[in-house]
């Protein structure tokens, strides 16, 4: 898998992931999921470099213009609920774009007594797509590997990139060894060294879903 930290050269991106971890900007919801939205028109632009482009005629009101432009049917699969804003970002970018979405969850808990949860799918086919599988937080890896999982049941993707606002080492690592081939690609905005017991980012940013829309009650199911 290739990883590609756009976080570790100097573009304005650096910018929104400060104000992104900064707990006084944290306190302004509509910033925090416009910051999510921000970077992930960042991400789809430089992403959208790697794409297929073809020349294809372009009629003006005074002639005609051949333009490259993206031959790829993409897909953009984020996991809910901390992935929305992200997700708009990237349609915003690439707006002819399906939409995939995955209800997994992990139970609150320790490290090692962590269980993940799969609620809910809804995919268009995949077959031969270049897919998108954007969620902000990379922690362990398990959330993503099960949601990519269950997206198979579209279809297998032609090509397939996650993209990930912060990623923890420990996830970077996990997702090396689940999809070891050059074909995927591993896109994120900063990778953070270290997961705290409960297995959440260490500096990171706190709980995306929550800064985004408020904080959540859990159901305990049998």
């Amino acid at each position: 898998m290739k990883v590609i930290d756009l976080g570790a050269t100097n573009s304005v991106l650096n910018r929104y992931m400060a104000q992104l971890r900064d707990v006084d900007y944290q306190r302004n919801r509509t910033l925090f999921r416009g910051n999510l939205r921000r970077i992930g028109h960042v991400m789809a632009y430089e992403l959208s470099r790697t794409l297929c482009y073809s020349d294809k005629k372009i009629t003006t009101p005074l002639g005609e213009k051949l333009v490259p432009t993206p031959d790829d049917h993409i897909v953009v699969g984020t996991v809910l609920r901390a992935g929305l804003a992200f997700h708009e970002g990237f349609l915003d970018v690439f707006d002819e774009a399906d939409s995939a979405f995955v209800a997994a969850y992990r139970e609150e808990g320790r490290r090692e007594d962590l269980k993940i949860r799969l609620e809910y799918i809804a995919t268009p086919r995949l077959d031969g797509c270049t897919f998108l599988l954007v969620d902000p937080m990379l922690a362990t890896g398990g959330s993503l590997e099960l949601a990519y999982k269950a997206f198979l049941a579209g279809g297998t993707p032609g090509r397939l990139h996650v993209c990930a606002v912060i990623a923890a080492q420990e996830g970077v690592d996990h997702l090396c060894r689940v999809f070891p081939s050059d074909d995927v690609t591993l896109w994120c905005a900063a990778i953070d060294p270290a997961l705290n017991e409960a297995a959440y980012i260490v500096p990171g940013l706190g709980d995306a879903g929550d800064l985004s829309f408020g904080p959540k009650r859990s159901f305990a199911k049998d």
